[in-house]
């Protein structure tokens, strides 16, 4: 197994002996990122991304800023249809480009595609859900229970029968020891125990517990659906994120609805320290067609977010809710 300084040595090799085959001059240099590799040749940045490229243009960017690099090169093995699509936005010089080995090809924006709807039969368990106790949501095709914005239960079809089915729980494993104990058909009483085991450790001020460090880009979607002032609207509706959520303990911020003085708004929330929140925006934006802002925490909020903010050709407004 490679330790993580060998990783970043061979991450550091391969990004400047491919930059060097495709144009970068003698003055390239490797210089530290976290994500993977980065390197400055004058005015131009080279960054490799090698964890999780799909969430990678921001920290480039955050590097860019820091860097003072007028023309980007963004190289990386998976999702760089993401990347170009979400680098379009932005005022500075960006390409994007898919490694194959020591070969750069130009990468091709994907378009984002319309959330899948959950399969009608799905829906006979939306009663069964409300009447537990949780929140139904349908996020990319799934049907789900959530609490203060953390999945307690989803819909979810047998891989043998057909035959769709409500699982309770927090994550796989625990849907799997839930329904060994209760079957594939859980009781209203049985979801209304693990809702009110859930509820008070998501409510806003809560101590400190590992239910409310899960979701916490929903739990703060959560609050503004019961506050909506707290970002000067009248009204905030949950709506699916552009991508889905690849699990429960990756953070990736969550969307919504909002009406702010009359005019429909795309709210893109994010919690912790996520410089990738900026680029992720623009693809709400795009799926949605609104005006878009962000909201943080306020103790979250990052000046070099709006330094990224501020290199996009249509700025997007940050706003820090206490």
């Amino acid at each position: 197994m490679v330790d993580e300084s060998r990783r970043s040595q061979l991450l550091a090799i391969k990004l400047t002996t491919v930059a060097r085959d495709h144009g970068a001059g003698p003055d390239l240099v490797a210089v530290p990122f976290a994500l993977g590799a980065a390197a400055t040749d004058g005015g131009d940045g080279w960054v490799l991304l090698d964890d999780r490229p799909q969430r990678g243009l921001g920290p480039a960017l955050a590097w860019a800023v820091r860097a003072g690099v007028q023309r980007l090169q963004i190289l990386a093995e998976e999702g760089t249809g993401t990347l170009a699509r979400r680098a379009a936005a932005f005022r500075l010089r960006i390409e994007v480009w898919h490694v194959a080995e020591r070969v750069l090809l130009p990468a091709i924006a994907e378009p984002i595609r319309d959330p899948a709807a959950a399969p009608a039969e799905h829906d006979q368990f939306r009663p069964l859900i409300i009447d537990g106790g949780a929140v139904p949501t349908v996020e990319h095709g799934v049907l789900i229970g959530e609490v203060r914005g953390l999945e307690v239960c989803r819909v979810v079809t047998d891989e043998f029968t057909g035959a769709p089915r409500l699982e309770v729980g927090i994550g796989q494993h625990d849907r799997e020891a839930f329904q060994m104990l209760h079957g594939d058909v859980p009781s209203v009483e049985a979801l209304a125990k693990v809702v009110a085991a859930v509820e008070p450790h998501r409510r806003h001020g809560a101590d400190p517990h590992p239910l409310n460090r899960l979701g916490r880009e929903q739990a703060l979607r959560a609050r503004l659906i019961d506050e909506p002032a707290l970002v000067g609207a009248s009204r905030v509706t949950a709506v699916p994120s552009p991508l889905a959520r690849p699990n429960l303990k990756d953070p990736q911020p969550s969307v919504a609805r909002a009406v702010i003085n009359g005019v429909q708004t795309t709210l893109v929330v994010s919690a912790g320290i996520d410089l990738d929140v900026v680029p992720f925006a623009t693809d709400a934006r795009l799926a949605t067609g609104c005006v878009t802002r962000i909201v943080v925490p306020a103790r979250d909020a990052l000046p070099v977010q709006a330094d990224i903010a501020a290199l996009l050709v249509d700025p997007i407004e940050i706003i820090p809710v206490r």
